[in-house]
């Protein structure tokens, strides 16, 4: 471990030229005094460090000397492929290695490259998961990630919405969408997709399968994807949207509201208009209308409308109860 972290040292201050002892601390998770450990240990290996004193002082490599000690390890060439989230690598629990992976790969470009990449860091930053949601928890993921790379065996527990079931599944890949882990498995000869804040025990059997001939993770997550569209979204709403109504359907709907509002019909005397937009159930569906207020008229189907003008309905009723309490007093006190 120690030598892992002096060579990591060594790429930071080759990467970015002169450190603190507090940078460096933060970095490699160790305490300031552990910092001047290492920095000593360097030294004492040929490595030409340098100390600056005062308040713009710190750690630097001599000018002129590069190490190129960069090969990567087969858990570091395999971590890049998450390069552009540290959030997931972290969650993974490859952050570390992905941190080292990144150094070195740094290390090892030509200077203007390097010079290049670390702008691209500085000023590009993708973040994975939704507004407004905090991320599931997923205190399983790193036994399930190990899984999935090792081709081995869980014996798992998890809960579905009839109930809890017990199974031991093959796990062939990870996918993040939208912040939200899932798990491809094999279980009962089928190919099943699980959410992994769901699992509620995980345990490693320690036998080893063997992966499908041919399985593409990428097309089958795809393939999925456009079935559940197609089994979900069953129905179309019509709707009848204010100017403002127009601009909340996209950020409410993503990118069927955004296709809803390119294909909507002229707007009338007030500046509504009038679009289609596909739906899930009528329960679903109510409950998603409803966010959009006053700022949009449910036209059709007659069902969903007569669900939304209950659900509206029941909301007034529950409300007009402030009537009974003064303006500047709340219920409950006197």
């Amino acid at each position: 471990m120690r030598a892992d972290r002096l060579l990591t040292l060594l790429l930071l201050l080759q990467n970015r030229g002169r450190m603190t002892a507090p940078q460096l601390a933060a970095e490699l998770e160790v305490s300031v005094r552990t910092v001047y450990r290492d920095v000593e240990a360097l030294g004492a290996s040929g490595v030409p460090v340098r100390t600056e004193r005062g308040p713009q002082g710190g750690f630097r490599l001599v000018e002129g000397y590069r190490t190129r000690l960069t090969g990567l390890t087969d858990a570091e060439a395999g971590s890049l492929v998450l390069a552009g989230l540290p959030g997931p690598a972290g969650e993974l629990g490859l952050g570390a290695v992905l941190a080292s992976a990144q150094l070195k790969v740094e290390a090892a470009l030509p200077d203007g490259l390097a010079d290049q990449a670390r702008r691209v860091r500085e000023r590009f930053h993708l973040d994975a998961p939704a507004w407004f949601r905090d991320a599931d928890p997923v205190p399983h993921l790193a036994v399930v990630a190990r899984a999935v790379w090792e081709r081995r065996v869980l014996r798992t527990r998890y809960a579905r919405w009839r109930g809890e079931v017990r199974r031991e599944v093959r796990p062939l890949g990870l996918v993040l969408k939208g912040g939200i882990w899932y798990l491809i498995a094999l279980a009962d000869d089928a190919v099943r997709t699980y959410r992994v804040s769901r699992f509620q025990e995980v345990e490693e059997t320690g036998e080893e399968f063997t992966r499908p001939a041919g399985f593409d993770l990428a097309a089958y997550w795809t393939e999925t994807s456009r079935r559940l569209e197609a089994v979900l979204r069953q129905d179309t709403a019509r709707l009848r949207l204010s100017p403002r109504g127009r601009k909340l359907l996209p950020m409410q709907f993503g990118a069927a509201g955004a296709r809803a509002v390119a294909k909507a019909g002229p707007p009338d005397a007030d500046g509504w208009v009038e679009v289609e937009l596909p739906v899930e159930s009528e329960a679903v569906a109510t409950g998603d209308l409803l966010r959009l207020g006053v700022e949009a008229e449910v036209l059709g189907p007659p069902g969903l409308r007569r669900a939304v003008a209950e659900a509206v309905a029941v909301l007034a009723d529950r409300y007009a109860n402030d009537r009974k309490f003064p303006r500047n007093s709340q219920p409950g006190t006197c």
